[in-house]
């Protein structure tokens, strides 16, 4: 039987494990996902001990992210790009890998919500909001679906900065205060900060400036409709909410565990639903 997991400190809110025993469930595999609390102090002995637990892989999430970049043996070039890992699995040579899955998971949500040319939206110009790890993961899943711009804002320019390096020639720093010029030039707003999510104070932004054809994401979905969302809908544009980001990163993880491909359907969706709910 196949073992999987997802590990955190702590780990109850997860609902990975609610996803993928949905997939285990709907293809009858005779699997396993699990979840573990490890602190970080026994997380190095943790993942040395993969091997001999019998786990073909996992997910990781807050606080081990950047210390399995660290202590993994291998990374993609995506994960190495973002600096941190969210999927562990082990190759052919069995060396342990690290993944970071939430750029395509965002992108193919994108996709699913919006249809494939939302990359026409705007010229093709984006505007992401924050430069925390979630943001750097969203900027890299645009860099690589061809995006020509992408504009970085953040109350700590500095941060907004870093960001711009991935790519100088196509991502831009920008200053809180020049927010409404960016949003007049921008096809998709996405929101990567906690401001919106329960027990934090709202995302207060006019989006009056943007353009009538713009689409807005949040990558909060508690609550699944966040103040954000509403005022996009309002003004009658697209609005993406923030749990099919969660549904579709978890596809490549168990494709690498499970040797199947699932899908994001509306049956997995409604279930994630009633279980925020």
């Amino acid at each position: 039987m196949t073992r999987a997991f997802v590990v955190g400190h702590p780990i109850g809110h997860s609902r990975s494990p609610l996803i993928h025993g949905h997939w285990l469930h709907e293809h009858g595999i005779a699997g396993s996902y699990e979840r573990i609390d490890v602190t970080p102090e026994a997380f190095p002995g943790f993942l040395a001990s993969l091997r001999e637990n019998g786990f073909a892989g996992g997910n990781v999430t807050i606080p081990h992210k950047e210390a399995a970049f660290r202590l993994v043996e291998s990374l993609t070039p995506r994960a190495a790009k973002i600096g941190a890992v969210n999927t562990l699995f082990f190759d052919g040579s069995e060396r342990l890998c690290g993944d970071n899955t939430d750029a395509p998971g965002f992108i193919a949500h994108l996709d699913q919500t919006l249809g494939s040319n939302w990359t026409e939206r705007g010229a093709g110009t984006a505007l992401v909001l924050g430069a925390g790890g979630a943001a750097r993961a969203i900027v890299v899943g645009l860099l690589e679906r061809g995006l020509s711009r992408i504009r970085v804002a953040n109350r700590t320019l500095d941060r907004a900065e870093a960001l711009a390096a991935l790519d100088p020639a196509r991502v831009e720093a920008v200053a809180w205060r020049d927010l409404p010029t960016a949003l007049a030039h921008t096809g998709l707003l996405v929101n990567t900060t906690s401001l919106g999510m329960v027990g934090h104070p709202p995302l207060t932004l006019d989006l009056i400036d943007l353009p009538e054809d713009a689409a807005v994401a949040d990558i909060v979905y508690a609550p699944l409709e966040t103040p954000l969302l509403a005022a996009a809908r309002a003004r009658g544009l697209s609005a993406v909410d923030g749990l099919g980001m969660l549904l579709h990163q978890a596809v490549p993880g168990f494709a690498r565990w499970f040797r199947v491909t699932p899908s994001v359907t509306p049956e997995l969706r409604a279930r994630i639903v009633a279980d925020l709910a």
